[in-house]
């Protein structure tokens, strides 16, 4: 898939210029099953209350597929969608497509549970 990414809209092309941040919040760790689970506490007033009257867990806990763990082992800070979306590409090939679509989404999902952030 080389080349200039063309991009479906003007929206989508400035987020592949985003620089994703893992948020400080979260903790997160490598499985014996080499996948990453996201762990992130449940700690607003809000999410207290809501623990103590319905007694949910403290922690939010997401386990990623083999995909999504390499996505997030390449979000450094550094590194732009781009870029991440070059080494998917190099890595899962084939079985990456349609890459910009897919990544572009998983990386929207990162962000509205507030496991990143974006720098530009």
């Amino acid at each position: 898939m080389g080349g200039k990414v063309v991009a479906k809209n003007k929206k989508d092309e400035n987020l592949l210029d985003y620089v994703p941040n893992k948020s400080k919040k979260v903790v997160y760790n490598k499985k014996e099953n080499g996948l990453i689970e996201i762990i992130m506490p449940r700690d607003s007033i809000i999410e207290r209350i809501i623990r103590k009257l319905f007694f949910t867990p403290d922690k939010y806990r997401v386990e990623l597929d083999k995909m999504g763990t390499f996505v997030w082992e390449q979000i450094d800070g550094q590194r732009t969608i781009y870029e991440i979306a070059g080494l998917v590409q190099e890595h899962f090939k084939e079985e990456a497509e349609p890459l910009y679509e897919r990544l572009l989404q998983y990386i929207n999902i990162l962000k509205n549970n507030n496991f990143i952030t974006f720098d530009r």
